[in-house]
């Protein structure tokens, strides 16, 4: 029975210098290198996605507790009961405010008539006066008379007999102002600060 018809030293030779192993070895070294690198790459990566990690573990933990504390610190009950306090407080201001922009409203339409009854007094004069019995008031009677019922006080000089001191009772205000009239300045300054005073 024959085998080969060759020599199998020649047939072993032969083969031995059709296979090329020096390319493939150096594939396999550069294989190698790579690998070895991919893993390095891998390690490091790693290595800082642990402590990215490490890092954002920590910071959870200290916002927990933080959260926890203010949780516990938080009164739920108190917080609701001061708002529906201040919201009482907010409604009781706005009523008082719209109160008082409805009473100044009222006083300002009652000056505004003081004001038209004083400056139709003022025209009339001494001839237009109202009578008491059946002697004509002179205009000085009348305007103390008109002076008096807004509340302002007028006082005589004694010396002089002039009318230089008036005193104003602002009932809105609860004050008393007193002014000296001298006569140095115009009437309708003197008019405008018995109306602001009032």
């Amino acid at each position: 029975m024959v085998l080969f018809d060759d020599d199998p030293v020649n047939l072993i030779r032969e083969t031995t210098t059709q296979f090329h192993i020096p390319p493939d070895r150096a594939a396999l070294t550069r294989i190698s290198t790579s690998l070895s690198d991919l893993q390095n790459a891998r390690q490091s990566r790693l290595a800082t996605q642990q402590s990215t990690l490490r890092s954002l573990s920590r910071r959870l933990n200290s916002l927990q507790s933080s959260v926890g504390f203010e949780a516990e610190r938080h009164d739920g009950a108190g917080h609701a009961a001061e708002m529906l306090r201040m919201d009482r407080e907010k409604f009781r201001v706005g009523k008082g405010v719209c109160e008082a922009e409805g009473e100044e409203g009222r006083l300002e339409a009652e000056l505004v008539g003081r004001r038209e009854e004083l400056e139709a007094l003022e025209r009339e004069g001494v001839e237009g006066g109202r009578r008491v019995g059946g002697e004509a008031e002179d205009e000085v009677v009348l305007k103390l008379q008109f002076y008096r019922s807004l509340g302002i006080d007028v006082s005589r000089d004694a010396t002089t007999g002039d009318y230089n001191r008036a005193v104003i009772r602002s009932t809105s205000r609860g004050d008393v102002n007193v002014v000296n009239v001298d006569g140095k300045l115009s009437g309708s300054f003197y008019a405008k600060l018995f109306w602001d005073s009032l």
